[in-house]
């Protein structure tokens, strides 16, 4: 799930307004809040509602008793509440990140084309204590960029620019554009190991539903470690 800074916006002034209300809250009061039309409040409420992190139901006015003329009225859902707890995790866990990411590079840097399998399984089997799905995510590039360049180095090619053509993408397409070469590239080794081959899998799924439901600008922050991963590659 992908939300632009806009939408993020909205998605925390609801939040922060249906604790303040202990409850749903009108598409009126949100705009007010933010200074925005009432009418685009509610056209990016019925987005968020189409993105699973909003939901609405009516109700009746507080001035009506009995029946009478209903008002729609918005709350979070709990995928919403998971959403803004990982976003709030990977903003305040940048130093963390930058530190780890920085051990990451230098780690790549110094790995010879020898140590490449090694240093895959090493990164492997300390996945488990990774907390963040950025941070996972970071580890995960660097096992595909490794897992990738001991395939080329099999087949003779030291280029992972010209192997895998797209991978520095400004947007998430590289990322999945990159578990696919890498994965790819293991399973059409015929002396592969399966059980490696399965655990490579299943990692990369849990990669993949991490990118899917990471911010903008967390992907656009893996986008550029990718860059910064693939030149500490080139000779």
């Amino acid at each position: 799930m992908r939300l632009t800074s806009r939408q993020q916006a909205f998605l925390d002034k609801l939040f922060d307004l249906y604790r303040e209300f202990n409850g749903p809250v009108h598409y009126s009061v949100v705009a007010e809040r933010l200074g925005v039309n009432k009418f685009s409040a509610y056209d990016m409420l019925k987005l968020l509602e189409k993105k699973g992190v909003a939901a609405s139901s009516y109700v009746l006015g507080e001035r009506h008793a009995g029946p009478g003329r209903s008002m729609v009225v918005f709350y979070p859902t709990y995928q919403a509440t998971r959403f803004l707890t990982q976003l709030r995790h990977e903003v305040l866990g940048s130093d963390e990140w930058q530190q780890a990411k920085e051990l990451l590079l230098q780690r790549l840097r110094e790995t010879q084309e020898s140590d490449y399998a090694a240093a895959v399984r090493e990164i492997l089997a300390r996945l488990p204590d990774v907390k963040t799905p950025l941070m996972y995510c970071t580890e995960m590039i660097g096992v595909l960029l490794l897992n990738l360049a001991y395939a080329s180095k099999q087949a003779g090619e030291l280029n992972l620019y010209r192997t895998a053509p797209g991978l520095a993408a400004r947007n998430e397409v590289g990322l999945g554009t990159l578990a696919g070469f890498s994965l790819g590239s293991l399973m059409s080794n015929q002396t592969g190991d399966p059980s490696f081959v399965g655990k490579l899998t299943t990692h990369v799924t849990k990669f993949q539903t991490y990118l899917s439901e990471l911010s903008e600008e967390s992907v656009s922050r893996l986008t550029n470690f990718l860059k910064d991963a693939l030149a500490a590659f080139e000779p």
